[in-house]
């Protein structure tokens, strides 16, 4: 029997990982408490007990991150405020009127509008078209080179469709035409512990309040010291460091760290990231998130024809393939992956018989399930997988998800929508 109302908001059922985790990594607000608690010192501006703790957890912060994504030098990771800023930093830093760069037809906006801000400037923007179940051939973006390409920026993953994009063949792509290679990861960190250097990439710029489990309001990006030698930063002033100069400095992270950083926030993500590294099966939550994907595409291609709804993106044979890799590489005792699932726990539904926007209040006011709906702030995504601009709604689970969760939504939507 369904629940009422007031039943239902008060389980609160919640399906929008991809907007941000929740739950956060257990303990991580007694841990910014705690800093504050011990006076919330600055660092790089004095050398009392408190600073120098702080900035010793900022070290272990961007050790951390170095260790989990298999990145070989901590000092070359730059914390900003979120993956966007990242993208904003890294863009607008080495890209100059003239130069072409080369992204796909699924980018969010935090790719697509700075990008587009740089055409405004003499920069010309290529797509790559992606077919409609949001899947990018790499032959399509080596017939877009040119002599006047410079970079290569694509996303890791769909926030729309869960659908992966060939982040290794990229990469190769980039390497052998001498471009620089820029992934928007926000759709992947913490999924998975993978092996950046696979990837070639020579920026990876990822946010902490997704799949890493920590605070909104942090995030960063992993730099090859070939593109952080033609940057300019993005933002200038005090770093507590060579503070005779008039000049930004010029070694990382400190060239591009402007300012009083998130201290709260990256001793937030620090120690979620950290649990992230003490996992014992650093698989599991994945698997588990896959499994309760297919589970929900499987039900609801039984509920409703495709002409009543229609799912974005990639079906249950691609969970089964990203179950599949998630196991094969626990089986080889592997601590990083080097190579994405194709599908990520993201799934979009495009309710044709109904407003998009009504079935997800519906699920939320009658039955407390949290979902997202519209655009997803990647309106062209939407348009290559053929759901512009109704939108649609998009179930986004994570590791706290369960089975029962999944079912009880299925049972909402069958009230919501009836089979036709």
């Amino acid at each position: 029997m369904m629940q009422d109302k007031s039943e239902a908001c008060k389980a609160s059922i919640y399906f929008d990982n991809a907007s941000t985790s929740s739950p956060k990594a257990e303990g991580l607000g007694q841990v910014i408490a705690a800093y504050f608690e011990a006076g919330g010192y600055n660092i790089g501006r004095g050398h009392y007990p408190g600073a120098e703790e702080t900035a010793m957890g900022v070290l272990g912060a961007r050790k951390a991150l170095a260790d989990y994504f298999n990145f070989p030098n901590f000092r070359n990771i730059v914390f900003t405020n979120n993956v966007t800023h990242s993208l904003n930093l890294v863009l607008k830093g080495f890209l100059r009127p003239g130069d072409e760069v080369i992204c796909s037809s699924m980018e969010h906006n935090a790719v697509m509008r700075p990008l587009y801000q740089l055409e405004a400037k003499g920069v010309k923007v290529k797509i790559a078209q992606c077919q409609e179940n949001g899947q990018l051939d790499p032959a399509r973006v080596e017939d877009l080179i040119s002599p006047k390409t410079r970079a290569l920026v694509f996303t890791g993953a769909s926030n729309v469709s869960g659908t992966a994009l060939p982040l290794v063949e990229l990469g190769k792509i980039a390497r052998q035409h001498g471009l620089f290679y820029v992934i928007d990861a926000a759709q992947i960190a913490g999924h998975l512990p993978f092996d950046t250097q696979a990837f070639q990439a020579d920026a990876f710029c990822f946010t902490g309040h997704k799949g890493l489990k920590g605070p909104q309001g942090i995030g960063g990006v992993l730099l090859s010291d070939e593109l952080a030698t033609v940057m300019d930063p993005l933002i200038a002033g005090g770093t507590g460091s060579f503070s005779d100069s008039e000049e930004m400095p010029p070694h990382l992270p400190d060239r591009f760290e402007a300012g009083t950083l998130n201290l709260p926030g990256i001793l937030g993500l620090g120690y979620a990231v950290n649990l992230l590294l003490k996992q014992e099966d650093p698989f599991k939550s994945f698997e588990h998130e896959m499994q309760l994907t297919q589970d929900f595409i499987q039900a609801c291609q039984a509920l409703w024809s495709p002409s009543q709804v229609k799912l974005l993106g990639l079906g249950p044979e691609a969970c089964q393939a990203s179950l599949d890799l998630a196991k094969q590489a626990r089986a080889a005792g592997l601590s990083h992956i080097g190579e994405l699932p194709p599908r990520f726990p993201v799934v979009s539904l495009d309710f044709l018989d109904l407003d998009n926007a009504e079935v997800a209040f519906a699920l939320e006011s009658q039955y407390g399930i949290m979902t997202r709906t519209g655009l997803q702030c990647a309106p062209r995504a939407h348009q290559s997988l053929g759901s512009f601009p109704e939108a649609s709604v998009r179930f986004s689970f994570g590791p706290k998800n369960t089975q029962e969760q999944v079912t009880y939504c299925l049972q909402a939507l069958k009230k919501i929508c009836p089979k036709s």
